[in-house]
């Protein structure tokens, strides 16, 4: 592993959206992403966001949140921008954060990474 290079961070986040968020006609939830989502995260340039559904697949969970960054002082502030708004705990229950790095252990021992990077 070198020590010199930033470390990539991968930060899965479980969500289950909420009766208040899933009440809300279609319009009015992308009126809601547009205006207190979207300009959190064009704040915060070096966070990325993946977005999944998978409410058809599992009964605990309705999204997954894939975020990937360099910069967790970053992601840090992002979440806790989200953390000031209606989306955190009011729209979606947050079960689970999960921070993982892609393929750690090859990095470490100098092996082949494991799928594909």
């Amino acid at each position: 592993m070198d020590p010199k290079k930033p470390q990539h961070y991968t930060i899965f986040m479980l969500v289950r959206a909420t009766p208040a968020w899933l009440g809300l006609v279609p319009n009015d939830r992308f009126k809601y992403v547009d205006q207190v989502i979207r300009p959190i995260l064009a704040a915060h340039q070096p966070v990325k966001l993946r977005f999944f559904d998978s409410e058809a697949f599992n009964a605990r969970i309705s999204d997954v949140m894939m975020w990937e960054t360099d910069d967790l002082a970053a992601y840090s502030s992002l979440i806790e921008a989200l953390r000031e708004t209606l989306f955190w705990d009011h729209y979606f229950q947050i079960v689970e954060i999960m921070p993982s790095v892609e393929n750690c252990f090859a990095q470490h021992y100098g092996v082949a990474a494991l799928g594909a990077a």
